[in-house]
């Protein structure tokens, strides 16, 4: 038995020429196109992995001369336990400790690195409509699919799955020669990006506070938005720092980017307007948090540490 992405995978039922279930293989795990395959079935819109019994056959579609399946690697051992066969009728066993998480980290890495789904599943060497399944469905993906999805989008499979999020970064194991650089000032412009994670450091009637807060890029100047008297509207009218990073635990690398520069509060209408129409996103902490305050550094430094054998861009 041979398929190719887009194969429709039939399963016979008793009665002649009836059909008891049908499936799309948006999955192959052999170069050559053997079993086993990732399975879409039409009648419960799962996927489950699959090696097909004597009652299976493969409903071939229309494909180029010379064209052969993707290359991919095996399903883990573990995975090949759980999911199910196609004669079983059973529903896949949903492994994940926080259904959907995995699926929302995809699609927010793939948006991030402005690859499109086609794209990122040709990278990844599987079928669109699976990598659609795993960032729209509550799925459990094999490490092998985990692998070619973080090699991909330049992440780790960590990452993907969330496995650090409780844990302060930097617990890596430290790299035995590493390069670090100072960036410049385009440089740490291009890693502020247009939107993100940041955070502002003021001085507050309790003291010094570090907070975290969503922040947006507009026409060069810093800008987030708070509550009156909370604490990250202790900046407004003073000199402030913003600082953003990135630390890649897997790769024990990463980069900092730190502005310093006035706060202002925006008021004027049209501005205030203007920003919310751009805003990707509103504040994590949730609540009424409608104040704009913008930063427009007046410096901008940054550095980069890498293995020695990288370049840093």
């Amino acid at each position: 038995m041979r398929a190719h992405l887009g194969d429709q995978l039939v399963v016979d039922g008793a009665a002649t020429g009836a059909t008891r279930r049908d499936g799309e293989i948006v999955g192959l795990h052999h170069e050559d196109g053997t079993p086993p395959y990732d399975v879409h079935w039409s009648d419960t819109d799962e996927v489950t992995l699959v090696f097909p019994g004597p009652d299976a056959h493969i409903r071939h579609l229309e494909h180029g001369p010379g064209e052969i399946p993707a290359p991919v690697s095996p399903p883990s051992p573990d995975e090949a336990r759980q999911q199910t066969g196609a004669g079983s009728g059973t529903p896949p066993s949903d492994g994940a400790s926080h259904p959907g998480d995995i699926g929302r980290r995809l699609a927010a890495v793939r948006r991030r690195q402005g690859l499109t789904q086609a794209e990122t599943a040709r990278r990844a060497r599987m079928a669109p409509q699976y990598l659609a399944y795993l960032e729209e469905r509550s799925a459990d993906p094999s490490l092998a699919t985990l692998i070619r999805l973080a090699a991909a989008l330049g992440t780790s499979v960590a990452a993907l799955r969330g496995g650090g999020i409780d844990l302060p970064p930097g617990q890596g194991q430290a790299l035995l020669d590493p390069q670090l650089r100072d960036l410049g000032p385009e440089e740490c412009r291009a890693h502020l990006s247009t939107h993100g994670l940041g955070r502002v450091a003021v001085s507050t009637p309790d003291g010094p506070a570090v907070i975290p807060v969503n922040y947006e890029v507009v026409d060069d100047a810093i800008v987030f938005r708070t509550a009156p008297n909370s604490a990250p509207a202790a900046a407004v009218g003073t000199e402030v720092a913003f600082e953003v990073d990135h630390v890649d635990e897997a790769m024990s690398q990463g980069w900092s980017v730190l502005a310093v520069g006035p706060a202002q509060a925006v008021t004027e209408p049209d501005a205030v307007r203007r920003l919310a129409d751009r805003a990707h996103s509103k504040p994590w902490a949730g609540g009424e948090r409608e104040m704009w305050v913008s930063i427009r550094p007046t410096q901008l430094t940054g550095r980069r540490i890498s293995p020695p054998d990288h370049s840093g861009h």
